[in-house]
């Protein structure tokens, strides 16, 4: 079984929704989800807000958050994460926002990736680098980690 299938079986059984806002991984923790037969029973709905306006406009991020920090951040990764929970009334929200590549800079490199998860314990945020891999290499990874994201908050 697949990490989505399980994540999709569990939140089944906890009668749970999810839903995503993406922005470098362009939907892929969405179509994992989707992939999965019957996940139309707990998948909400995905946001691909790749843009600073589509994360202001579709998730509430403010644009006070996004220039002090940069859209690359924890904090806009929280606000993001908030914003689609409240969006699609979903019970789990996953966020993702990062530089997948080519690029970055020393202060914000090629391969650093913030993610955010709301859940009705709460908001986090935590940030991964997975280094110059490639940018396909570098949104795989930023997918898997989303759904292990989810995964941990449906079993823990």
């Amino acid at each position: 079984m697949t990490q989505a299938a399980r994540i999709v079986e569990a939140a089944h059984a906890a009668g749970l929704t999810l839903t995503t806002a993406e922005s470098c991984t362009g939907g892929m923790v969405a179509v994992a989800l989707t992939d999965v037969p019957g996940s139309s029973t707990v998948f909400e709905r995905g946001l691909v807000t790749y843009s600073n306006a589509a994360k202001s406009d579709l998730l509430g991020v403010l644009p006070e958050t996004l220039s002090a920090h940069g859209a690359v951040s924890e904090d806009v990764a929280r606000e993001m994460a908030t914003g689609a929970r409240r969006a699609a009334g979903a019970d789990i929200a996953v966020s993702i926002t990062g530089i997948a590549g080519p690029g970055g800079s020393e202060h914000k490199p090629e391969g650093r990736v913030c993610f955010g998860l709301a859940t009705a314990k709460g908001v986090t945020a935590e940030t991964c680098d997975f280094g110059a891999q490639g940018r396909e290499a570098v949104r795989q990874m930023s997918r898997d980690h989303a759904l292990e994201l989810i995964e941990t908050a449906l079993t823990s």
